[in-house]
């Protein structure tokens, strides 16, 4: 179901491993910032709701790729991912029909982490890990750690155009717009076993004054969740187009399930 050159003995080269060697000082204490935020925000999650806790996440990680400057593209890894786990939360409101595509989240979120783990400095940057599979030309084999973040950059298209028209459309229908999200994000990437799934769980959603309740933080007017709703799109849209541009470059972005 998404090479560093070694320094040579020349005045040049040792220049040119300096500046290497300090923007990924300047890049590990961004990522270690990043990692003591993300514990105090963990567990102050409870006292907000998913969306709040996305739009400072989301919020971050903008910071973070405006302070790496050497870079053409930089999506912090640990941020990307703590995202997905929101998404993960969001999805858990609709109920059932969501159960496959947040169990496919859960595994390739779990697939990235470990990947991470293994080397946080080198890793850092998702990119890097998308590059070295594309360098041993397993980026579309098995379990890659690339069709990983395919899929998850699908997911995140889904909840973003869901999250959209419950912005934009008061009036229509839970359930059409779940549908709606689902054809222009996942479904021409599904195959029929998951689309068959899906049509099943769909008459299993919750209406549309549920699911904004099961959301939304006690005591918060509608009216302000709902911006908050519209912030988080905001904030989501051009982060997606540049993954989607990275996808592109790499022959990604055409993958499809068996």
């Amino acid at each position: 179901m998404v090479t560093d050159l070694f320094p040579g003995l020349s005045v040049l080269m040792i220049s040119t491993f300096v500046s290497v060697y300090t923007s990924s000082a300047q890049r590990t204490s961004e990522s270690e910032k990043g990692v003591r935020l993300e514990m105090k925000r963990t567990r102050e999650i409870d006292r907000s709701s998913e969306i709040k806790s996305a739009i400072e996440e989301v919020s971050l990680m903008i910071q973070l790729k405006k302070n790496c400057v050497d870079e053409a593209h930089y999506i912090p890894t640990r941020q990307f991912l703590y995202i997905c786990n929101l998404v993960i939360q969001v999805l858990d409101k609709i109920g059932p029909t969501m159960t496959v595509l947040r169990q496919d989240i859960n595994q390739n979120v779990e697939r990235l982490q470990k990947q991470c783990d293994s080397d946080p400095l080198m890793y850092s940057n998702i990119v890097e890990i998308v590059k070295k599979e594309v360098d041993q030309g397993i980026e579309r084999k098995g379990n890659s750690s690339s069709k990983a973040l395919v899929w998850l950059t699908r997911s995140l298209d889904f909840t973003v155009a869901l999250l959209e028209r419950l912005v934009k459309d008061p009036d229509r229908k839970m359930e059409q717009i779940v549908e709606d999200s689902y054809n222009i994000s996942l479904k021409s990437w599904h195959g029929w076993i998951s689309s068959a799934a899906f049509r099943v769980g769909l008459k299993l959603i919750p209406d549309r004054k549920t699911f904004v309740t099961l959301l939304k933080p006690k005591d918060e007017e509608n009216d302000k969740f709902i911006a908050d709703m519209g912030t988080l799109v905001e904030l989501l849209l051009p982060l997606l187009q540049e993954i989607h541009s990275i996808l592109t470059l790499y022959r990604l972005d055409r993958l499809k399930a068996i």
